[in-house]
């Protein structure tokens, strides 16, 4: 009797598993074979990262619909492939797809609830609420302290080729991006350029230490949201979760108790702590519980820490093997400081040179490689018949475009005259997206690239990168990473150029910064 019974349910899951798998056959969109149980994506966190086998998808398919189907899992998922479909999803349908579909839990792990994930009008008010934050105004009032931890920086990479000139150059950008964010969004020092086990850092390389099963794991809990907040499932490490709600708390009480005011990030979050909105309609204000202040900056942690390490370590590798391009940047960078008297938010803007090749190292290597928007409501695609049901998943393949012979001939080749003023006038919209795009774009965009070419000029007026032994030509990407990660590390030769950097790159924007500096101890 139980083995029947064992049979006819075997029996209804593989009808279920095939009608499942025969989804995008019967709306008549092109697809990708799943297999079970993983569907399309098994090779992911195991062969090959999730970026370059969707770009292997959408070349596969490009021309034969404005989408394809995929599989995460059981659950079908539309694969952007033709970008007048991504400017709909991402810009003109917004009210469409409003939502990343990701999965958080405010519940049973409230670090998981923030600007990133979350969702409907709670996003749309609080976005609203910290975009001033990252204002021109704001960014130049940030910028002398971001230029303090680099001027700190160079020391440490002197320090550091005093010993030995092979340099692993990851882990000391991530030193140099936890004290620029624990400075500009926390008002702490950590000093993890000093301490290389400063616990800031640590927790910083603990978040984005992860393995194949969790790689599968986050496509998993996006595929089934509600069945994983019922089971109560968390996705941030306990100790990392207790350490952030320390130090915010720490920092509030301290800053209420001393009565510190900053023009951070930090400041921002504890005005929306307090309930006195009294000029905005209810429905558009926002206060923000401690809960929901930690989890925001953690969000702002984790981006300034992992994405701007990633386009600078991309950057200095692509220039390393190309002493040419690497000397036009550090002329273009050495122009502009000597203009403006010093390494200033004034120099920043006149770097158009050192901009083009950050702006290509995004292109090749994009942070947020894949963007995903939700269907909110049922859309019928424009130009077709096909419905997209609510719900359903739609992945804007960001790493397959930008790597597009059509709009980017020898995508492999780095070539920053790519993003000249006549040439980015030429490009198609939608063909450049590393900060994604719309409404939902990442909000610390300006303050990101501030901060890169902060630390690249830095490095470039001071020292001289090219590769050896221990780099990896061609770079190889880790399969085990949700963000493009060099497997093996970047390993660069750097040389301290003749003379140094002059005081002028430095001194004047530190003394600035230290006159507005609180110092105290978490």
């Amino acid at each position: 009797m139980w083995i029947h019974l064992l049979v006819m349910a075997f029996a209804l899951s593989l009808i279920l598993v095939r009608r499942r798998y025969s989804y995008w056959k019967r709306v008549g969109v092109p697809f990708i074979q799943p297999r079970f149980p993983l569907g399309s994506v098994g090779s992911i966190g195991t062969r090959i990262h999730s970026s370059q086998l969707l770009a292997q998808f959408y070349q596969q398919l490009k021309g034969t619909h404005p989408f394809a189907g995929i599989f995460y899992f059981l659950q079908p998922v539309a694969l952007a492939l033709d970008l007048e479909f991504v400017k709909n999803v991402m810009v003109r349908d917004f009210q469409y797809f409003h939502d990343r579909g990701l999965y958080y839990n405010d519940k049973d792990d409230p670090l998981s609830s923030h600007l990133f994930n979350i969702e409907g009008t709670k996003w749309t008010t609080l976005r609203r609420k910290l975009v001033p934050t990252f204002s021109s105004g704001k960014l130049k009032m940030m910028c002398p302290t971001v230029v303090s931890v680099a001027d700190r920086f160079k020391t440490c990479i002197e320090k550091c080729i005093a010993q030995d000139e092979d340099i692993e150059m990851r882990e000391l950008l991530a030193r140099f991006t936890t004290d620029v964010i624990g400075s500009c969004a926390f008002g702490i020092e950590c000093n993890s350029l000093e301490n290389p086990d400063d616990k800031f850092r640590k927790m910083g390389e603990k978040v984005f230490e992860v393995s194949p099963f969790a790689i599968l794991a986050f496509f998993f809990l996006s595929t089934f949201k509600d069945m994983a907040r019922k089971f109560r499932i968390t996705i941030t490490d306990s100790e990392v979760a207790a350490f952030f709600a320390a130090i915010v708390q720490k920092t509030i009480s301290y800053r209420e108790k001393n009565n510190v005011q900053r023009n951070d990030f930090m400041n921002l979050l504890m005005q929306m702590m307090k309930r006195d909105d009294k000029d905005e309609s209810e429905e558009n204000s926002v206060t923000l519980t401690m809960e929901e202040v930690v989890a925001q900056s953690y969000v702002f942690f984790l981006g300034g820490f992992e994405t701007s390490r990633t386009t600078m370590s991309y950057c200095l590798y692509e220039l390393s093997l190309n002493e040419e391009l690497q000397t036009r940047a550090r002329k273009c960078i050495q122009s502009a400081v000597a203009k403006h008297d010093g390494l200033n938010y004034e120099a920043l803007m006149e770097m158009p040179y050192l901009e083009q090749c950050i702006n290509e190292s995004l292109r090749k290597y994009p942070p947020i490689s894949n963007a995903l928007r939700s269907t909110t409501k049922d859309y019928a695609v424009p130009g077709t018949e096909v419905t997209l049901k609510k719900g359903t998943d739609v992945i804007v393949p960001i790493y397959a475009v930008h790597h597009d012979p059509e709009y980017y001939p020898e995508p492999e080749r780095f070539n920053p005259d790519r993003f000249t003023p006549e040439q980015c006038a030429k490009r198609k919209p939608f063909t450049f997206m590393p900060f994604g795009e719309g409404p939902r774009m990442c909000v610390a965009s300006r303050f990101g690239m501030m901060e890169t070419k902060i630390g690249l000029a830095a490095m470039l007026m001071s020292f001289r990168f090219s590769k050896c032994d221990k780099s990896s030509v061609p770079l190889k990407i880790s399969p085990n990473h949700l963000m493009l990660t060099p497997a093996g590390g970047l390993w660069l030769k750097v040389e301290q150029l003749d003379g140094g950097t002059s005081e002028i790159g430095f001194s004047k924007a530190i003394s600035e910064e230290r006159g507005n500096r609180v110092e105290y101890s978490m």
